[in-house]
């Protein structure tokens, strides 16, 4: 049988340990096209280039991959490698694994989630993973068999157009998988003001998350909080459809 086609990208950049392993573990899977940011783009979303122009540089090639990396976002190199290198839709996508969790609100953030909806836009079947472990060093072992056991379900069974996986793993232990929702929260002190030497103000990115259902166990923070994976069907289509049935009682 053909072995699958599956693209990778991530937003910690084409050296990260994170997407290193992801590699490593698809290429027991199937074909592997990696188009990865050329340095750290965390934080980005769905966001893209509009301001100068995209580049890429073929990084590696050998039997079963080969690599890229790309002066763009997440985003945009999901983009430039469906548009001008891959001569089919391959048939799964993957990101990370993401130093750090994305989990609960976090996924309108992640430059890793951006690019799983950009390729689950597309019609690709497509999954993020990210560790809850920012250390460049993070250890993936425990994760590894896991990740192989969720892409190998999810190329078996499929995901309805417009859905793609959320996928979190707990650092240390890990017990089990749990599927779950994505947890009800906000980050709160999002800045911390600070004095630079010539006496000016500036601000730091920081911030604590607010669970704001701790005690719900069906949630993805739930599930990390208790060494489970969570896994969390997500959906490009942001409709809230009771609110459309309220809005039309409105006298608009």
């Amino acid at each position: 049988m053909k072995r699958p086609l599956i693209l990778i990208t991530n937003d910690d950049g084409d050296t990260a340990n994170g997407i290193n392993v992801l590699t490593r573990l698809m290429m027991q899977i199937g074909d592997v096209v990696v188009m990865a940011p050329d340095g750290a783009r965390s934080g980005q979303s769905n966001a893209i280039t509009v301001s100068h122009p995209l580049r890429y540089t073929k990084i590696e090639e050998r039997e079963g991959l080969v690599r890229y990396k790309s002066n763009g976002t997440p985003t945009d190199c999901v983009k430039l490698a469906l548009h001008d290198i891959l001569d089919r839709k391959p048939d799964l996508l993957v990101s990370g694994i993401n130093h750090g969790s994305n989990a609960a609100i976090n996924i309108i953030y992640s430059g890793t989630m951006g690019a799983v909806l950009e390729g689950c836009e597309n019609g690709i079947t497509s999954i993020g993973f990210s560790i809850c472990n920012h250390s460049y060093n993070a250890d993936f072992s425990i994760f590894e068999k896991y990740i192989l056991q969720i892409t190998q379900e999810t190329l078996k069974n499929g995901l309805p157009y417009g859905t793609c996986l959320n996928v979190n793993a707990p650092q240390g232990e890990i017990k089990g998988i749990r599927i779950a929702r994505q947890c009800k929260g906000n980050w709160t002190e999002e800045y911390a003001k600070r004095i630079d030497p010539q006496d000016r103000t500036y601000f730091w990115l920081t911030g604590y998350f607010k669970n704001h259902e701790p005690e719900a166990h069906d949630t993805d923070e739930w599930a990390l909080a208790n060494g489970y994976i969570s896994i969390v069907p997500s959906k490009i289509d942001l409709t809230d459809y009771n609110m459309v049935k309220s809005l039309q009682n409105w006298e608009l």
